[in-house]
């Protein structure tokens, strides 16, 4: 708070901190806003009075990303998720195409032209979504209750429409995103997500009051403390790795001998893990549905008797093992893609750098790997024990809603998001305040 209070006293920090409020507050009215050939009341009617037979609950981590206008059908209703998955997807593919490998080694022009593709592949993925959504609300199948909640006499052309404005509303909210990240503060699609998740958190307490009780909210609330104060402390947690730089001469001076730490993070993967094996969840229930109310209904196969049974019951002990299993693998899979332990030693052994004890070359490269495996599985578990929170509160019994969608803002994937997000967020603030004293006193 106090870096917060002094951002305030300093007018070109104040004037980025008021344009980002102002942008989420424009993220938040346009959530509100219904697409055109929505019926506004029944959507808000279905919605409030969600059954508990789990056909929303694969919506769930979407629609607590987009801060409820999924199932609203907002203009937002896509949100920043198509923005999330382009991003993962561009970075997974440097390994693959040698051309975005190269991309990424170019610095600032290489970058700008991965974000280039990281928009068309954006449109793309917003263009599908939008459409799936649409038609699953045009078949009655989006909120599982069976009624119509598109206004009648809405033909292709209104479908067309909706799902061009969707498109268009994922477009903008990624642009505003960005702006934010420019002239703003902090990480624009990131502060975005928090947004909509922090609208739920009152509305969502007190569901769980009314519909548990005062002694399990109590509890949620205790619990969500210590999460809270987990999810710190591991945050923060780094295995500091000491290296020491020999003598080097550069030009006609010579720098001495040097003692600093290589940081590596516990969590090394974030929540990317987390959204990756949701969304893998998600897409093949979204494929069953839209290819079932094509075809003319369910019918009783081995498919959707065993394997969409699992898939749609977050509660089942099946699911949470098998949710467990993706998020230890994707963290496993992104960090190898994202850290090169043979990248870090050759650097280390062009600027003269060496760990104390290890031999520079392919030795460091062995103990790189070695410990950065041990911090994976340390943080993996992490990922997935806060991950199926929800999950095990649902197989109590315990939801922040009708729809047997878990804690949604109180559960673990929230918390993780919007704690890691705010350390983030102040970190930038306190390094900008820090470069606006030195500033000063140079003057």
């Amino acid at each position: 708070m106090t870096a917060i209070l002094s951002a305030f006293r300093d007018a070109d920090l104040r004037r980025k901190i008021l344009f980002t409020i102002g942008m989420i507050i424009l993220y938040r009215i346009g959530s509100q806003i219904p697409t055109p050939g929505v019926d506004y009341a029944i959507v808000t009617e279905q919605v409030r009075n969600l059954t508990s037979d789990g056909q929303t609950s694969m919506y769930s981590l979407i629609n607590l990303f987009s801060g409820g206008a999924l199932l609203q059908l907002s203009i937002f209703a896509i949100g920043i998720m198509p923005y999330i998955t382009a991003s993962i997807i561009v970075q997974l593919l440097t390994v693959v195409i040698p051309r975005f490998e190269q991309l990424k080694k170019e610095g600032q022009s290489g970058q700008a032209k991965m974000t280039e593709y990281t928009r068309y592949l954006t449109v793309a993925l917003a263009l599908l979504q939008s459409a799936g959504i649409v038609a699953l609300a045009n078949n009655r199948q989006l909120l599982g209750s069976g009624q119509q909640v598109l206004r009648d006499g809405t033909g292709i052309f209104g479908i067309v429409t909706m799902v061009v404005i969707m498109t268009a509303g994922a477009v903008l909210v990624m642009w505003m995103g960005e702006l934010i990240t420019d002239r703003g503060i902090g990480n624009g699609m990131s502060l975005l997500i928090v947004a909509g998740m922090a609208t739920h958190l009152p509305a969502q307490g007190m569901s769980i009051l009314r519909e548990s009780g005062g002694f399990v909210f109590a509890g949620v609330v205790v619990a969500m403390l210590v999460l809270v104060v987990l999810v710190v402390f591991v945050e923060q947690g780094q295995r500091r790795i000491p290296v020491q730089y020999a003598k080097r001469m550069v030009g006609r001076r010579q720098y001495g001998e040097t003692s600093t730490y290589l940081p590596l993070k516990v969590n090394q993967a974030g929540v990317i893990p987390v959204i990756f094996a949701s969304s893998l969840l998600t897409v093949p229930i979204l494929i069953t549905q839209i290819i079932q109310s094509g075809g003319g209904g369910q019918s009783d196969n081995w498919w959707n008797r065993d394997v969409m049974n699992i898939l749609t019951d977050p509660s089942d002990w099946r699911y949470i093992v098998f949710m467990a299993v993706l998020i230890i693998f994707f963290a496993f899979f992104y960090v190898s893609i994202q850290y090169d332990p043979n990248d870090q030693a050759d650097n280390m052994k062009k600027y003269g750098g060496f760990i104390p004890g290890i031999r520079p070359g392919r030795p460091t490269a062995e103990y790189l790997g070695w410990v950065m495996n041990r911090l994976l599985t340390v943080g993996s578990i992490y990922l997935a024990v806060i991950a199926i929170i929800p999950n095990l509160a649902l197989s109590a019994g315990i939801t922040s809603d009708g729809g047997g969608n878990g804690l949604g803002a109180f559960g673990g994937t929230a918390i993780l998001i919007m704690v890691s997000v705010a350390l983030t967020t102040v970190k930038q603030i306190e390094s900008q305040l820090m470069q606006a004293n030195y500033e000063g006193f140079l003057k």
